[in-house]
């Protein structure tokens, strides 16, 4: 599986953004897709994840209530709708997938199987 995201883009504090992933294949192949950040000089960080077959979504809360996540499986994409962006929301973005689930917390760095390159967002007035 390969993955691609796209639509980062620099933002003025309290605007937004929609980053895509494309997924190579058949997104449903995968149990779900998530998506991780890493600001300069910091950890990265989970953020979302949508399981690909029941669309069951789950948030870090440091994002929860800002950003939502979804998948199109006809078309084999996951989004991250980025709003009320915050200059502390600047990082590489990255959508990833698990491949059959997880084992503690869908959102741990340890439980991806497949990354994509990641997509910068930079909040800037």
């Amino acid at each position: 599986v390969q993955l691609q995201a796209s639509g980062g883009g620099v933002v003025h504090p309290g605007g937004s953004l929609r980053l895509s992933c494309q997924v190579s294949g058949n997104i449903l192949s995968v149990y779900a897709i998530v998506w991780h950040r890493q600001a300069p000089g910091k950890k990265r960080e989970g953020l979302a994840s949508i399981a690909t077959n029941l669309g069951t979504t789950y948030y870090a809360d440091a994002v929860k209530g800002r950003f939502t996540i979804s998948s199109d499986n006809a078309k084999n994409m996951a989004y991250l709708q980025l709003d009320r962006l915050r200059p502390e929301d600047t990082a590489v973005y990255y959508c990833a997938a698990l491949r059959l689930g997880y084992s503690v917390d869908p959102l741990l760095e340890d439980e991806v199987d497949y990354w994509g390159q990641g997509t910068q967002v930079t909040v800037s007035s």
